[in-house]
């Protein structure tokens, strides 16, 4: 049973028709890479599955059940996270508050507290810092551990490298392999083909809206990776 598919789905912003009978599969374990180029609806897919973009047809399935009216907390309550582009820590709000917000599920599983705190140790040191006054880096470190604190089956990760130096994207790198190690799925929406490299298992590449190419990451160069999202 697949963790997230998306089946012929077509998905709009009011008059603005996005995604066009596109499929996608995301199975347990697995490490998928969705890549393509500005402005091709890979922030629309995730939307959709949130609610924010309005599904107009197809399938869209979480754990082999059909979500009709796709709403951020069903997505949630059946194990699926979202690092969203731009990461959206709550202002106000400490690093730990942040954090403890992604446990509103209750999910169990090995993602806690402390197990957030060795996964990124920075944290631990911020605590009780403001979560926006973190650096760019730091930012993106919270918005991952407070997806992991909802101990997600598969954490859907839109641009995560965005605006990092390349010292991060390391770590990040890192990061990732570690959170799959544990079991967890990932979907990395990424243009940085050199993580793609280093992370995904498979790839699946868009343009106007649909799914055009797809296959193993290994079995790729990192230049035929590229011309997926050359502008």
């Amino acid at each position: 049973m697949s963790l997230l598919s998306f089946e012929n789905v077509n998905a709009c912003y009011g008059a603005a028709h996005i995604l066009h009978d596109l499929d996608l599969r995301v199975e347990a374990g697995e490490r998928v890479a969705l890549i393509g180029r500005n402005g091709v609806g890979k922030t629309t897919l995730v939307n959709t599955l949130l609610g924010v973009a309005a599904l107009r047809g197809g399938t869209l399935r979480v754990g082999g059940q059909v979500l009709r009216r796709p709403r951020a907390y069903d997505a949630a309550r059946r194990g699926i996270a979202v690092v969203p582009q731009g990461r959206c820590i709550v202002a106000n709000l400490s690093v730990e508050e942040n954090l403890r917000l992604g446990a509103a599920t209750q999910r169990p599983g090995p993602w806690h507290l402390d197990a957030i705190y060795r996964l990124f140790p920075i944290l631990r040191e911020r605590a009780h810092t403001p979560g926006t006054a973190l650096s760019g880096g730091q930012q993106q470190m919270l918005a991952i551990g407070r997806a992991l604190m909802a101990n997600p089956a598969l954490v859907m990760l839109d641009e995560p490298t965005e605006g990092l130096a390349p010292v991060i994207v390391d770590q990040l790198a890192e990061i990732f392999m570690a959170v799959a190690d544990q079991g967890t799925a990932l979907l990395l929406i990424e243009q940085n083909m050199s993580l793609v490299m280093r992370v995904a298992d498979r790839y699946l590449a868009m343009a106007k809206g649909t799914v055009v190419a797809q296959g193993r990451v290994a079995e790729e160069g990192l230049e035929q990776l590229h011309r997926h999202v050359m502008v």
